[in-house]
């Protein structure tokens, strides 16, 4: 020992001013005893297996006890670094099994660049072109029978099985965080598509964050993946029958406190978000809002969290209901984090301006970013975003606590092109006006004006005209626009053939409408929508009944204007009438009585002057 080691040589010959000492403590030697017997056998010339479990404790450890060639040729140092050089790195399970050891011998296995190197190592052979591996990988299924590692030697890679892109999964999955944020940063360098980084970020989370994927949802390419494997793999790091299914939970043992495993879970979020490819796509919407579920409740940092929240904005429009539900981890009266998804909506905006925006030819060294961004690029995208915030606002409007501003302002968010039907915001409106009864007219009036009452349906404008929780000014113009869009209609009709009259957009409306209800609600509106029906016959009913009353008051104006003339008109007839006859009859008189003719002729004369002053 004293002549391969430096300090234990320098140890026994500082001891030599203590004669009392009589045992030198190695407290810090890493590796621990077992690497220290390894490095006694060596200097006793006793044979030494080097093995992938023992190589990097050896290793640490002959560094430690300065183990160099200035003290005897071939020594230990030289020994372990050409195996780590020659065995270790070219083999793809000695790498892992290599940088796995590793996690207990910090900070000495990252001075040496043990981790760099198998790191590296590791994302060569992951890089490498599938069709040409002859290494094993242990990530299948136990059903399914893998070749073993000696086995592959000499077998050529069209007899084997086709390697799957994400068979390196599994073996990096079982690596320490910090490790395996290494690994992912080596791969990225060696240019690997960003979607299998991304399933590989997914397939790491849903291993080492119990909880996060529920059901087997969300694994991407490693839905058929084994994640539950512990009980086929119970041996330790350095077993030489590893075979890569080790299942393990960073929350720890049961002794661990729940402080300790909050801060672990934490750790391992924060590097998740930090190694999430930048482009679009590389994991799915749905995994990144549990991630930020997490984030929150775990108070990880809020510069990472502002990131996480932008790349859910970057894809927006794939997210569902049931993961935009998040609590309200945040002390604040309301259930759901209403200001969370407020962020989220404003961030796909930003996104949306920002790509309309940019030029439609993107430069050649953002090609692979494009390619990303382009799929999503859709025109429909706010308008699915727009049903997903109908739907959301339909739930969280149950809650009490939840302020007349906040849903305001949440449901105004979006620009009114967004929308093609207000439906689903109705529903919303109506949903909010059951929980809070006690609101006031103002209030009332504007919670509804957020609503464009010519966008609803016949179904929903038959619904709100009913609907007593509306103020009236609100039902007064739902019904103006039903009368405009019957009339439309009916215009339509008239210059269109019959077999084009059929209103074609009330399918998928109608379709998109069933979609983004809500179950509760739309239990309530089946019961609805036969009152509907009914009043839809009413209405018709009323309708024809009001053309008759009046056609009916038309024809009594007729006949009173007719009677109008005849009172009129009667009174000069009939004095004209008695005016022809008294002429007359003084006609005769004076032809039978001659003399008396100038007295009758007065008579007559002064009788019609009194009728006509009479008459006048």
């Amino acid at each position: 020992m004293l002549s391969r080691s430096g300090k234990v040589n320098r140890l026994i010959y500082e001891s030599n001013n203590h004669p009392d000492l009589n045992k030198i403590a190695l407290e810090d030697l890493p590796g621990g005893p077992e690497a220290f017997e390894l490095a006694a056998k060596f200097c006793y010339g006793i044979a030494v297996d080097l093995t992938a479990g023992n190589i990097s404790g050896l290793r640490c450890a002959a560094e430690y006890l300065e183990m160099t060639e200035d003290l005897d040729e071939g020594n230990l140092i030289f020994k372990t670094e050409a195996f780590l050089s020659y065995v270790v790195l070219s083999s793809w399970r000695d790498s892992i099994l290599v940088l796995k050891s590793c996690e207990k011998l910090s900070p000495w296995a990252e001075n040496l660049q043990i981790v760099r190197r198998c790191s590296e190592s590791i994302a060569w052979k992951a890089c490498a072109n599938p069709k040409g591996i002859k290494w094993a990988y242990t990530g299948k299924p136990s059903k399914v029978s893998s070749p073993k590692w000696n086995d592959l030697k000499d077998s050529s890679p069209s007899r084997s099985q086709p390697v799957p892109p994400d068979w390196w999964f599994e073996d990096v999955s079982i690596l320490r965080t910090d490790h395996f944020v290494r690994v992912i940063t080596a791969i990225k360098v060696k240019g690997m598509r960003f979607e299998l980084i991304g399933a590989s970020i997914m397939h790491y989370a849903a291993k080492w964050l119990p909880g996060l994927i529920k059901d087997g949802q969300g694994q991407g390419p490693a839905d058929d993946m084994s994640i539950s494997t512990n009980s086929n793999s119970s041996g330790g790091t350095g077993s030489s029958s590893w075979k890569g299914g080790l299942h393990m939970i960073v929350a720890g043992t049961k002794d661990d406190t729940p402080s300790i495993q909050a801060k672990d879970q934490r750790m391992i979020i924060e590097s998740l978000i930090s190694i999430i490819p930048p482009q679009k796509d590389s994991v799915s919407c749905s995994f990144l809002l549990r991630l930020l579920r997490m984030a929150n409740m775990l108070k990880v940092a809020p510069a990472l969290v502002t990131e996480l929240e932008k790349r859910v904005g970057m894809q927006f429009e794939q997210a569902t209901l049931a993961d935009l539900l998040i609590p309200s981890y945040n002390k604040s009266e309301t259930m759901y984090d209403v200001d969370l998804v407020q962020r989220l909506l404003e961030h796909f905006l930003v996104q949306e301006q920002t790509e309309s925006s940019s030029p439609s030819r993107p430069p050649f060294s953002d090609k692979h970013m494009y390619e990303g961004t382009q799929r999503s690029n859709n025109p429909n995208a706010k308008m699915r975003v727009a049903r997903l915030v109908d739907s959301y606002l339909t739930e969280v409007s149950r809650d009490r606590n939840l302020s007349l501003t906040k849903f305001q302002v949440l449901a105004e968010a979006l620009p009114e092109s967004a929308r093609t039907c207000d439906d689903g915001l109705y529903r919303a409106i109506d949903s909010y006006l059951k929980a809070h009864p006690t609101l006031s007219e103002h209030e009332r009036k504007r919670l509804c004006r957020v609503m464009d009452c010519q966008k609803l349906s016949i179904d929903a404008c038959m619904h709100a005209a009913q609907n007593e929780r509306l103020p009236l000014r609100i039902v007064v113009q739902v019904l103006f626009s039903e009368q405009v869009k019957i009339s439309n209609a009916l215009a339509n009709s008239t210059l269109k053939d019959p077999a084009e009259t059929q209103y074609q957009p009330l399918i998928p409306n109608h379709k998109t409408l069933l979609e983004a209800t809500p179950l509760s609600f739309q239990e309530g509106w089946a019961a609805a929508k036969k009152d509907i029906n009914t009043l839809k016959f009413e209405l018709e009913s009323v309708k024809a009944k009001y053309l008759e009353l009046q056609n009916d008051m038309e024809n009594l104006q007729r006949q009173f204007e007719k009677m109008s003339k005849q009172k009129q008109t009667s009174a000069w007839t009939s004095g004209w009438k008695k005016l022809s006859k008294l002429t007359k009859m003084t006609a005769v008189e004076n032809h039978d009585i001659g003399p008396q003719i100038s007295t009758a002729a007065e008579q007559t004369r002064k009788t019609p002057r009194r009728w006509r002053n009479s008459i006048s």
